[in-house]
């Protein structure tokens, strides 16, 4: 039988103090299964190997079978952007100190994807946001995100003000440090430290938070996945916002801009190991019932 991924690309944390070790045990076992690998340029100045290929992130995503994440939650992200247009399935080797999306540890990183590799894992969708800035009329940015849209106050230290539409229809105005949008992916990520609810992966739902709102009334509430969001400010003297998708910034975003949000039409795929359980995960990452003895 053989594996049913052929060309393996790899994505690491390379400043961890342990990526060494580990991406030498994971080289050691793919070479063994004789799969192709592509590998960045910040991994091979990070450790020598000859039987390997070096791309950038953008390359990976586009020529290989499966992209393995070796770090944390960002790792991970970053490998979403890189495979999400061509829906090269991930895989995540957990090096942080929590992960949500990462949940194959180092030690036992040989036999899990050993399972993996010959189809016996378990697939999960997860849908990402796309947003717009919009000015003048015109489309000006577009970035997507797996965990979240934040809209942030930039360089000043006055709060914005934010109106907030629902498929056309006014949610609410609200003056505060600024609002997450986030998925069921990022409800376990900024979300969930703003105060907002977790939602299961499964949920086609958004959850919308406000950071720091000026007054108790503001809380997080959850629309359905299909909504049209449309953020404008309501400032009368320019202040810059700023707008982050996971990783990524849009900086100097001007009060005169309409920002657009929706559900992103591509999906991206993620392998878990067979047995796979969210709520599992919840207890161990948030330290649930340690006092009853539960696995």
């Amino acid at each position: 039988m053989e594996p049913q991924f052929k060309t393996i690309g790899i994505l690491a944390k390379t400043n961890h103090p342990n990526i060494n070790n580990v991406l030498t045990i994971l080289l050691n076992f793919l070479q063994q299964q004789q799969l192709k690998i592509v590998i960045t340029e910040k991994i091979a100045e990070c450790i020598q190997t000859n039987s390997t290929h070096v791309a950038s992130l953008e390359e990976i995503g586009s020529i290989c079978d499966l992209i393995i994440s070796v770090g944390g939650d960002g790792t991970f992200l970053a490998a979403a952007h890189a495979s999400v247009q061509a829906q090269i399935p991930l895989v995540g080797i957990n090096l942080g100190q929590v992960g949500f999306l990462v949940d194959i540890y180092p030690q036992e990183l040989c036999e899990k994807l050993q399972e993996i590799l010959f189809g016996k894992y378990n697939l999960e969708t997860r849908f990402l946001l796309q947003v717009q800035i919009v000015r003048n009329q015109q489309i000006i940015k577009q970035e997507h995100a797996l965990n979240e849209v934040v809209i942030h106050r930039w360089i000043t230290p006055s709060m914005i003000e934010i109106s907030t539409y629902i498929n056309g229809q006014l949610l609410n105005t609200q003056r505060s440090d600024g609002l997450i949008i986030a998925t069921p992916t990022g409800s376990t990520a900024y979300s969930l430290s703003a105060g907002g609810p977790i939602l299961h992966p499964t949920l086609n739902a958004m959850v919308l938070v406000p950071l720091n709102p000026h007054t108790f009334s503001n809380r997080p509430i959850v629309i359905d996945s299909s909504a049209q969001i449309e953020i404008r400010f309501g400032q009368t003297r320019q202040i810059n916002a700023l707008i982050s998708c996971d990783h990524l910034e849009i900086p100097q975003v001007l009060m005169s801009d309409h920002i657009l949000i929706k559900k992103y039409d591509t999906p991206i795929k993620i392998l878990h190991p067979q047995g796979h359980d969210f709520f599992y995960t919840l207890r161990k990452k948030l330290n649930w019932s340690v006092n009853n003895n539960l696995p």
